[in-house]
């Protein structure tokens, strides 16, 4: 370990103990990710609340959707995923609001409201931030994913990781890290992992779930998004789409489409990819990812999102071809500016 290493590890102790003086103090406490919730949200936020359960019994905790739609297919199989509530259906004014998983208060979406109820917020995340909010902040950008910082919490309190928090956390990492694929797949990353597995997590059990249980109807879509893709800027951007006829079409939902992305940036020697994604309301969610250094995060915060170097999103109100019109020419001129080497992108 560096003495940056050393550094950041000293901060989240720090801070691991102004949460916990925090949660002592409060009686209900809610939890909230962002809209959208991918599998570091989801895991982060029910292994939170099962720490929290097993450390302080006498607090009620309650996990809470940002959306009105319910968690998406893949990932209600982690422990717990059937007793989320949705935030606009939650009408209590919590002692303690937590955010995992998101810099920006707005994606909190319906969450926001109850937020705004809370006595105090404390806020977990490894996305940057220019804009941090919460009584107490711990954002670690340096982390693979949320799931990191949580099991690492646990740790920290001295819980008894079971294997229904370990299979959360590792639903988190594998699913924020690309199966371990993308860049920010580090040391930490790994030995975080190793160490949820002895807990009882099943590599397995996540991997049949989240990667080898699509309907026939997600494969036609996919199928569909294959045959479009595109390469712009001599074959350094790939992108692709998928619209609202193709998912009324093949019977896909919406919640189903968040691996397509991948299936873009497979594409050799394509170094960014864009899939677009056209919601049943209109309005288009587009997913980023970079294969090198390239920081992509700054065409999503341009396109109303946010994110990582290497992954990151954005919604927009305007049709699949403005918003291609508006992306594309922002992922050339991040091409064309001078790659910084010693840049460590995170996935």
């Amino acid at each position: 370990m560096n003495a940056g290493d050393e550094k950041v590890f000293a901060e989240q102790r720090e801070a691991f103990g102004r949460i916990s003086a925090l949660i002592d103090e409060a009686r209900t406490i809610a939890i909230c990710a962002h809209t959208d919730p991918d599998g570091d949200a989801l895991g982060s936020g029910l292994a939170l609340a099962q720490v929290i359960r097993q450390r302080w019994p006498q607090k009620q905790v309650t996990n809470l959707l940002a959306d009105d739609d319910p968690v998406p297919r893949l990932y209600r199989f982690m422990p717990g995923a059937n007793e989320f509530v949705r935030s606009s259906e939650y009408e209590g004014s919590p002692d303690l609001f937590i955010s995992v998983d998101l810099p920006i208060i707005q994606r909190l979406n319906n969450g926001k409201d109850v937020l705004e109820r809370a006595a105090k917020v404390v806020v977990i995340d490894h996305h940057p931030s220019s804009a941090p909010f919460g009584d107490v902040s711990l954002v670690r950008p340096d982390a693979a994913a949320t799931g990191v910082i949580i099991a690492e919490l646990a740790l920290y309190l001295g819980v008894e990781i079971t294997p229904d928090i370990a299979n959360c956390l590792f639903c988190a990492i594998v699913t924020d890290t690309g199966r371990f694929q993308y860049q920010n797949a580090d040391s930490e990353a790994f030995e975080c992992a190793s160490m949820l597995v002895d807990a009882g997590a099943s590599p397995s059990l996540i991997s049949l779930n989240v990667y080898q249980s699509f309907r026939l109807a997600y494969l036609h879509l996919e199928s569909v998004v294959m045959g479009r893709i595109v390469t712009f800027d001599r074959g350094r951007i790939s992108y692709s789409y998928a619209t609202r006829a193709d998912l009324e079409r093949t019977g896909a939902l919406p919640d189903e489409c968040d691996g397509l992305i991948d299936v873009v940036r497979s594409v050799e020697g394509s170094e960014v990819a864009l899939f677009l994604k056209e919601l049943p309301d209109g309005r288009v969610r587009g997913n980023l990812r970079s294969k090198g250094a390239w920081d992509i995060s700054s065409v999503a915060r341009a396109m109303g999102g946010g994110g990582h170097k290497a992954a990151a999103g954005f919604t927009v109100e305007v049709g699949i071809d403005a918003a291609l019109a508006k992306a594309l020419p922002q992922l050339q001129a991040v091409l064309d500016a001078p790659e910084d080497p010693s840049s460590e992108a995170v996935g």
